[in-house]
């Protein structure tokens, strides 16, 4: 795409430059909503559309023809259609069509980038050695923050300058590939949307006043028109006649310029004055109408076309009310593009000027004098905007202005709405372009007779700044207290005066540490002491009731939270302080107080300060003694630790020769009460006397608690009781995971091997036995022999020690034997006397074809095993006595399918998990 611009066509300086960089922007990513009538294939973003509307009207149309060169060789959508507007009546105001945003960014003038730039996976030991060698190259590796300058370019080192004005992340990827130096390298972009503060986010003063608004800057078509209103060709004269003769006429001016009145004849009105008008045709309706009186009232008004050319937005002819003014023929084209004056709009009519227009008169005065109404034919010139400065910080409206001659820095001042409450006036300064074309900074006081005769320059940024947020000679209460916030310091002024009694503290405020951050005023260095608020509070006389001084902060703490939060800044404070000679002035309590971690060193600090710190002893603190661990250097060569032992018990009675001093990175340690453990209880189920929660002692053992329980009921069933153990429980489980890990390691190689169908049988078998194991959920089971009648006197090793936690359920005696396994029918029988092992399976049915004879078992109500002779099953009889309570398990003979020994403990494990969770679930429902 060529263009060609002419300098004669800029107005000012760089109008070439400005179309360019336009014109570049504009060929990449062209979006919605219509530029205007003559560019409407054309289709521009936001930043697009202000970039356009910068240039003068010359240079805007030259980018419009190239662009709507460009826009043929792209699909374009249908137009809407435009609807006619009758001449004779003034078209309805339409707002300036919305512009839709962009989703993606694109670079800018000044973007910022972030840019990571990683080495190529494919590159060879000898490129990545020769990279890593490279400067240049190497120090381009990882995250690396960029920012384009004022026309979108990328420096990288200065020594290359890379374009990218337009582009969005994915294409600026692209081209940094595309750069030789650049190859070897993976990279990723991002563009940082940043808000600008500051001098740089300020907007022109007023161009706002011609943004899209739901009322219309339009005059109404009928009504009353001022005297001074001149008639003219389509305007519409209402005539009322009453007295002798009624009648109403609307007439119309004809092109001659007449008003053809019934029986009174024409009346020459084209050019005159309504109030010429009207009084004419009274005069001659009262020679000729005797008797009669007339009304006289404007109806239709006319339309009229004007032209609004120079810096508008949309520059052109439009038809317009007769009563239109200048600034509503300036809203109908758009308003003024940023390179419009607001300030030098002229009136032209027939070719001189008749009257101009300060917009800012209207903005800021609400003086609308010289918006003069409009006449066929007229011309709005909007001429290039003035000299500009830019005004920020503490003013009431901080802008970009148009100066109009030489004007002082309190006349721009005012145009600023003038300085806000908090504004350092005394500390204003102005960023100005010297004769000498170098940026310079005047400090001025804007509020003083020098901001009167000082004038501003073409340029220059204004700043004043806002007085300092610190308060002087203020105190300010923090924490954990009813009234905090701001308080003034007068001479004299103590903790008590600030604080005056215990009900201006919230219910967890802890009285006994009460924090001060002190800064002093001239040096700015900070320091810290703290005071005992309680004591302060009983004797305000003491030396607790600590005198205050300006610009202190005084933190009152909670005593359940962290006050850490509070106490680090601090002591970041303190850190940066610290120097060599000067070491930071810090201590530290830890072990068994509320509030461990280190804190600021007071002067004369003693262990019984640091205590008050650290929020006082908890209840487990051992109180007898503590240790202090003291940092010492020797010699100036090397430090060493030493460790200091403390009567604890002494410094809590108040003994001052036992109160050590504390130094700086001291640490008080204090040690926790031997044999102190949280709260043990175990939980006694069933048949006992009293079952419950009970609190135990340590080595209380498992008689000892159910005698205190009242011991055992009638009807308890000792053998069957049921002791369980948190810590077992989690070691069977661990061991079951164990298990079915290996056990899935066999099923899988067994899976490999091709045996036919037993191999079938096989794996559906131990896929089958896995699934149960995975699901099966230990208990904790310890088995115990609870003897009713053992006195927790006796001195009997088998009795248990108790753990917190601990579970025993003792059952009802039952009557009744289970059978489960392979047998036929897996069942629950009444227990018989004298009736064995194999006579309670053959009630079940007898064994299955898969049964392993050799290994059957019994499992007693307590939880032991129990294995007999071999059965009649096999030629001779089991010898094993069956009692109330007992579970008869026949396993599977797992070498019919295939020789895994963990096969058979996993079974017995399921068997036995069962038998367990069932005597549970037996006192859980």
């Amino acid at each position: 795409m060529g263009l060609r611009t002419s300098h004669r066509a800029s107005r000012g300086g760089g109008g070439t430059l400005r179309c360019v960089t336009a014109l570049i922007l504009l060929a990449f990513g062209l979006l919605s909503a219509p530029l205007s009538a003559n560019a409407q294939s054309v289709r521009l973003s936001a930043e697009q559309q202000r970039m356009l509307e910068q240039l003068p009207p010359a240079q805007r149309e030259q980018a419009l023809r190239a662009l709507e060169q460009y826009e043929t060789s792209r699909p374009q959508t249908a137009p809407r259609p435009v609807r006619e507007t009758p001449s004779t009546q003034t078209p309805a105001l339409s707002p300036i069509p919305e512009i839709a945003e962009e989703e993606e960014l694109r670079a800018s003038p000044n973007s910022s980038l972030v840019i990571r730039m990683t080495p190529r996976n494919d590159l060879t030991a000898q490129q990545r050695e020769a990279l890593e060698q490279n400067q240049v190259k190497s120090s381009l590796v990882g995250n690396r923050s960029y920012t384009l300058d004022d026309v979108g370019v990328l420096s990288l080192f200065n020594v290359r300058f890379i374009p990218l004005l337009g582009l969005n992340e994915a294409d600026i990827e692209r081209r940094l590939q595309a750069e030789p130096l650049l190859t070897e390298f993976n990279i990723d972009v991002r563009i940082l949307s940043v808000a600008e503060t500051g001098v740089d986010a300020l907007d022109y003063f007023g161009y706002e006043l011609f943004e899209p608004h739901e009322v219309s800057f339009d005059p109404p078509m009928s009504g009353p028109v001022p005297p001074d209103y001149v008639l003219g060709t389509g305007d519409t004269v209402r005539i009322q006649l009453y007295g002798k003769d009624n009648q109403v006429h609307e007439l119309d001016v004809t092109r001659d310029g007449h008003l053809n009145l019934p029986e009174v004849g024409p009346v020459i009105v084209a050019g005159l004055p309504f109030s010429e008008v009207r009084e004419e045709i009274r005069q001659r309706v009262g020679q000729i109408l005797l008797g009669t009186e007339v009304s006289v009232t404007m109806g239709q008004l006319r339309n009229i076309r004007v032209f609004v050319v120079g810096d508008a937005n949309r520059p052109g002819s439009y038809i317009v009310s007769s009563l239109a003014t200048m600034s509503s023929a300036l809203y109908r084209s758009g308003g003024i593009s940023r390179v419009g004056s607001l300030r030098d709009i002229e009136l032209k009519r027939d070719g001189r000027t008749v009257a101009t227009l300060d917009l800012y008169d209207l903005l800021l005065k609400g003086d609308s004098s010289g918006d003069e109404r409009l006449m066929p034919g007229d011309a709005v010139f909007v001429n290039p905007v003035g000299p500009r400065i830019s005004i920020g910080g503490a003013v009431n409206r901080p802008a970009i202005y148009e100066m109009r001659g030489k004007e002082s820095l309190a006349e721009a001042l005012e145009l600023a709405g003038g300085l806000t409450d908090d504004a350092y006036a005394n500390g204003a300064r102005i960023e100005r372009i010297s004769e000498a074309q170098r940026r310079v900074v005047v400090s001025i006081d804007a509020d003083g007779d020098e901001a009167k005769t000082s004038s501003v320059r073409p340029g220059d940024v204004v700043v004043v700044p806002r007085v300092l947020p610190e308060m002087d000679n203020v105190i300010t209460l923090i924490g954990q207290v009813e009234r905090p916030g701001p308080y003034e310091w007068r001479p004299g002024l103590r903790l008590t005066d600030l604080i005056g009694s215990r009900r201006d503290l919230k219910p967890a405020a802890d009285a006994g540490y009460v924090l001060v951050r002190r800064e002093d005023a001239e040096t700015r260095e900070i320091s810290a002491l703290s005071a005992d608020l309680g004591r302060a509070l009983d004797a305000p006389q003491s030396e607790a009731n600590i005198p205050l001084k300006p610009r202190d902060t005084v933190y009152v703490f909670n005593q359940q939270f962290d006050r850490q939060l509070v106490i680090e800044p601090i002591l970041d404070e303190l850190t940066a302080q610290s120097r060599f000679g000067k070491p930071l002035r810090e201590a530290s309590v830890t072990g068994r107080v509320k509030a461990p971690g280190a804190y600021p060193l007071e002067p004369r600090m003693r262990v019984s300060d640091l205590l008050r710190a650290g929020g006082s002893l908890s209840e487990d603190a051992f109180t007898l003694s503590a240790e202090i661990a003291r940092y010492e250097i020797v010699d100036d060569s090397y430090r060493e630790t030493e460790i200091i032992d403390v009567d604890l018990a002494a410094v809590m009675a108040g003994d001052a020769a036992a109160d050590i001093e504390i130094r700086e990175y001291d640490n008080l340690r204090i040690s926790r009460l031997p044999q102190w453990a949280e709260t043990w209880s175990v939980t006694l189920e069933g048949e006992v006397t009293y079952p419950g929660v009970y609190r135990i002692r340590n080595g209380e053992t498992l008689s000892q608690i159910i005698e205190r329980a009242g011991g055992l009921t009638e009807d308890a069933f000792p053998a069957g009781a049921v002791f369980l153990r948190e810590h077992l429980r989690q070691r069977e489980q661990e061991q079951i995971e164990v298990l079915a890990q290996r056990m899935e390691a066999d099923l899988t190689a067994l899976s490999l091997e091709d045996r036919g169908i037993d191999s079938a049988d096989t794996l559906s078998t131990g896929q089958s036995l896995l699934a149960q194991l995975r699901s099966t959920r230990a208990v904790g089971r310890l088995v115990i022999d609870l003897d009713p009648d053992q006195s927790p006197r006796d001195s009997d090793s088998s009795d248990i020690e108790l753990r917190d936690g601990d579970r025993l359920l003792v059952p009802k005696s039952p009557d009744e034997v289970t059978v489960i396994g392979e047998t036929q029918q897996n069942t629950s029988h009444l227990y018989q006397q004298g009736l064995s092992r194999d006579d309670y399976i053959g009630l079940s049915g007898g064994l299955t074809r898969r049964a392993d004879k050799k290994l059957i078992y019994v499992v007693r109500a307590s939880g032991a095993v129990a294995h007999g002779n071999r059965s009649r099953w096999i030629g001779r009889s089991s010898g094993l006595e069956i009692r109330p309570g007992d579970t008869i398990v026949v396993p599977a003979d797992t070498d019919r399918v295939r020789p895994l020994t963990l096969w058979t403990n996993v079974s017995q494990i399921l068997y036995q998990a069962a038998i367990a969770v069932a005597a549970v679930r037996t006192f859980d429902n």
